[in-house]
């Protein structure tokens, strides 16, 4: 029977004849008289006996007619049918895609640039002071930037007035949106990043004279990312590889000096791992990483981009792991407590992970709070599928 499904079309087509008149019947039990379930189960039951004799098409076809006769006559119509049946498919598309989201993959939004250059988070440039040119004026240019992630937002007041920024709302529950108020006139910004008004030089009680720009924008969105929840259900993760943890309760134990948490809680942080437990952490001042007296270089696997670098430390492009001797000589001390000096060693807590961000002049990493609990990773950067940058694809160093 088996191997007759898979090479008979009208044996399949028979098989689900039969299947969905079971469950309309079913269905039906408590609303149906003794005759009709009588009538259709004998339909039934007759159809199973031919389906399971090697007969031919013609004869399966003529006990499937005569199936479909009786449970016309007895079984209750649906009304739009075809309408039902698309919402079963739509419920049970539904409920497979949440299988696979909980136990398989998670979509998740760089938030920050902490992890540039290898994945990107929001960035927002003002487009003030002489810059407003850099918008395109053909609306084809605009739209193929929109693919790139980027959106334009230009606004000149329409009234004298004093500027009004409102705070954030949700709408659905994931719907965000920002608005801004000169007099009578306003903009809107939907799903604003973090810090915008600060990013645009905008401030609330500005004054604006009509036809002055409020606002010349251009941001560029986060990359979006499924993270492989999967992988680390067979095996612990490795050296190098971008992870994804959940600071949910860690922050309890995290706190700086003044008992306030280091991480912000309930929400998800993305690294790249540099250490396992029970390991001996340095970091020299050559920007290089020595792990129980091994020094790590660009040979090293995940590494290979993160020790590429030449010249002086900078924000958004490859430059190594800074301590806070070499933060502090580029005016950013205090980025690194955990790490002050090439002889500071940090060992690494049994079942705990360190892990540091590849933005390492703009990274609040392990540097500054030090390791966490393995139990606390979700999984592994997989796939960047928005925007369709260079950053497309697999995430592999």
């Amino acid at each position: 029977m088996n191997l007759r499904w898979f090479v008979s079309r009208t044996v399949r087509q028979a098989t689900d004849l039969r299947k969905q008149v079971w469950i309309i019947l079913n269905s039906q039990r408590d609303v149906l008289g003794e005759k009709a379930i009588a009538e259709v189960s004998s339909a039934l039951e007759e159809f199973a006996g031919v389906l399971r004799q090697r007969t031919d098409d013609k004869t399966l076809n003529a006990a499937a007619d005569k199936l479909e006769k009786a449970a016309s006559q007895w079984l209750k119509p649906y009304p739009n049918p075809g309408a039902r049946e698309n919402f079963k498919e739509f419920l049970v598309s539904g409920v497979l895609v949440l299988t696979l989201f909980n136990f398989f993959v998670q979509p998740m939004k760089i938030p920050s640039g902490s992890a540039q250059p290898t994945l990107y988070g929001n960035v927002v440039t003002s487009l003030k002071n002489g810059a407003a040119h850099e918008v395109p004026s053909r609306w084809w240019a605009r739209a193929l930037d929109w693919f790139k992630g980027i959106d334009y937002h230009v606004w000149v007041a329409k009234d004298d007035g004093v500027l009004r920024i409102e705070p954030v709302t949700t709408m659905a529950g994931f719907i965000k949106l920002q608005r801004f108020r000169v007099g009578s006139d306003s903009y809107s910004i939907w799903f604003p990043p973090e810090h915008l008004e600060r990013d645009a030089g905008a401030f609330q009680g500005q004054t604006f004279r009509k036809g002055e720009t409020v606002l010349a924008l251009k941001i560029s969105s986060g990359d979006r990312l499924f993270v492989d929840r999967c992988t680390y259900n067979f095996r612990r993760p490795e050296r190098g590889e971008v992870i994804v943890f959940s600071s949910a309760d860690i922050d309890r134990h995290l706190r700086d000096y003044n008992g306030a948490p280091i991480l912000i809680p309930n929400t998800h942080y993305i690294k790249r791992l540099v250490a396992l437990g029970g390991e001996q952490v340095r970091l020299g001042n050559d920007r290089h990483l020595v792990i129980n007296g091994q020094r790590l270089d660009a040979s090293t696997p995940h590494f290979e981009n993160v020790y590429s670098f030449a010249g002086p430390p900078r924000e958004s492009v490859y430059s190594g792991h800074a301590n806070d001797t070499v933060a502090a000589q580029c005016g950013k001390p205090g980025l690194a407590p955990m790490f002050r000096d090439p002889q500071t060693t940090f060992v690494v807590r049994p079942n705990h992970l360190l892990a540091f961000g590849d933005n390492t002049m703009n990274s609040y990493d392990g540097r500054a709070w030090g390791d966490f609990p393995r139990e606390k990773v979700v999984g592994r950067a997989c796939f960047v599928f928005w925007p369709l940058t260079g950053r497309f694809g697999l995430v592999n160093r």
